[in-house]
């Protein structure tokens, strides 16, 4: 795919279990080409999230995100969202999981950083493209993107 021509949803997905959870935050950037043409930023209502660790992980800036009492919700919201076109997604052992309900194509963002999915990818992704951290990693991803485009 040519990421200068065509376009594609960045995406991060927080759950809250790697498996038959709930997705706790759903954040997507839609690009064309390296332009910005919309955000995604949902979570999960905070009173259905029974972990202190991703309630304290999702806890930033409360008042950007648009909330839903349930996964389906978001999904549903999201699926509008994207369209028919291309995920890029961090390949970790869950995010493929829950978009198995999309049709759309679904690729390793990684792959066009030239980075593999590891425990640090983001020190390393922040390192190699000199950004500062953010909690909005679909944030970093584009900016490296831009970078590396």
């Amino acid at each position: 795919m040519d990421l200068n021509k065509e376009r594609y949803i960045i995406l991060e997905i927080i759950p809250t279990k790697v498996f038959g959870g709930d997705v706790a935050q759903l954040s997507a950037l839609k690009i064309n080409g390296v332009k910005l043409e919309d955000r995604f930023d949902y979570r999960l209502d905070k009173s259905k999230i029974n972990s202190l660790d991703i309630l304290n992980m999702t806890n930033y800036d409360n008042e950007s995100f648009k909330y839903a009492k349930t996964t389906k919700t978001i999904m549903k919201n999201f699926s509008k969202f994207i369209e028919d076109l291309p995920l890029l997604i961090i390949d970790n052992s869950y995010t493929r999981n829950y978009l198995e309900e999309f049709d759309n194509k679904k690729e390793s963002v990684f792959k066009y950083l030239n980075l593999d999915v590891s425990d640090d990818v983001f020190d390393k992704l922040m390192n190699k493209y000199n950004l500062e951290p953010s909690n909005y990693l679909v944030d970093l991803l584009y900016e490296a993107l831009i970078k590396e485009l």
